[in-house]
């Protein structure tokens, strides 16, 4: 008996600083472009004229969003798939789902770039079997996905991990740079907040200094904040900050007990380093997460 084909499915990753715009069969990459994220409409119509040329060689089944946030990600609002008050100029009530809507007539699902991630880490990278997770992403903001049972969490909207507070180290006076909120998380440790807060480029600062020591800090309260909020079996933690200064993990991770002084004991330090790790997937978390997207609407759609 022939087996049949997996469907052709492309995803767009919306990213604070690029955009991936994936072809796949099924969930397996065949094709991948990077694009600047700048204005929608430059962003989506360069998008556009990749998922175009695939189009054209082969009908594509379905397309997935994995968006940066805040955005609709619930399917029954009338504004599905529109990006709400959000710090990137110019994209602010951006209706992306209707964007690309208007010159694909396949199911397209809309969610976070992060809970795309979670679920691409979920099924295929480092926490498979895990049934909660969390995906962090630190980069040009900060933001994470939770999956719980192999489903991501929505609710009023879906979480904005990126924007709650932590407890500062004493003595701590950096005022964040998050236009929202100051010293929000993703005020402190995001890329433009370490470039604020730190001597030099991060880039340029010895993993060593004494300078990345409240930036570890402040991870580490996040990380004991979701240990305790949400008991995740799996966090993960990708984007272009924590790939480049993985020491910034290591930090937070043995700052961890410490925080914790004995409250969860079996959380030692070899527990620890198991369950905060980088993403398996590596960069391409995102791309097949939205690959996944479009996987899942296509099931949801034939069921």
């Amino acid at each position: 008996m022939t087996q049949a084909s997996p469907p052709r499915l492309a995803g767009i990753e919306l990213g604070g600083t690029k955009t991936i715009v994936t072809l796949g069969d099924g969930t397996r990459i065949l094709e991948s472009h990077a694009l600047p994220t700048t204005t929608p409409d430059e962003t989506l119509e360069a998008a556009h004229a990749h998922l175009s040329a695939w189009q054209a060689a082969s009908p594509l089944a379905a397309i997935g969003i994995a968006s940066f946030g805040p955005i609709r990600v619930t399917p029954d609002a009338p504004d599905y798939g529109t990006i709400l008050a959000t710090p990137k100029p110019g994209w602010s009530n951006t209706g992306v789902l209707e964007m690309v809507q208007a010159r694909f007539a396949c199911p397209i699902a809309v969610d976070t770039d992060v809970n795309a991630a979670a679920l691409a880490e979920h099924a295929f990278g480092a926490a498979q079997g895990c049934s909660s997770l969390v995906y962090i992403t630190i980069g040009t903001g900060l933001g994470a996905g939770i999956v719980i049972d192999g489903r991501p969490v929505h609710g009023f909207l879906h979480p904005e991990l990126g924007h709650i507070r932590t407890r500062r180290a004493p003595g701590a006076t950096f005022a964040g740079t998050c236009p929202f909120h100051g010293d929000c998380i993703e005020g402190l440790i995001s890329g433009p907040a370490l470039e604020a807060r730190l001597p030099v480029h991060p880039g340029k600062l010895d993993p060593a200094s004494p300078a990345w020591d409240e930036v570890g800090d402040d991870l580490s309260e996040l990380l004991s904040t979701l240990l305790l909020a949400l008991s995740p079996q799996r966090i993960v933690i990708g984007g272009g900050v924590a790939t480049r200064q993985p020491h910034l993990i290591e930090r937070a991770r043995n700052r961890l007990p410490a925080i914790l002084a004995g409250y969860l004991p079996d959380l030692d330090i070899a527990a620890i380093e198991t369950m905060i790790c980088l993403p398996a997937l590596g960069a391409n978390a995102g791309p097949v997460g939205s690959l996944l997207l479009a996987r899942n609407v296509l099931i949801n759609e034939g069921a």
